[in-house]
């Protein structure tokens, strides 16, 4: 089988809350049965953090094209901080390689 990368942004209280909200919602849209090349695959994610003046989805598309956080790693996870979700909740960009 092959893989995909995938980039998700998802909000909650926390990493694990937004975590687990976008698996479920991509396993929602995808499927449960697997290789959907999304976050629907994984179970866990690594915090990373952004250079300073480093645009944070540039970033994780360049640790993408450099192989990191391949199909079998956790996702990578870069905190976006509060960007005007109607509750107030934090963003995170979940990223990495998904089967496919």
């Amino acid at each position: 089988m092959g893989a995909q990368e995938f980039f998700t942004v998802a909000a909650g209280n926390t990493a694990r809350e937004a975590f687990k909200k976008a698996v479920e919602d991509a396993q929602y849209l995808h499927g449960h049965g697997g290789y959907t090349g999304t976050i629907a695959e994984k179970t866990s994610f690594k915090l990373i953090r952004v250079p300073t003046r480093q645009d944070p989805f540039k970033y994780a598309e360049l640790l993408v094209d450099e192989g990191n956080f391949g199909k079998y790693d956790s996702a990578g996870c870069i905190h976006l901080g509060v960007r005007g979700d109607k509750e107030g909740l934090d963003q995170y960009l979940f990223f990495g390689w998904a089967a496919s």
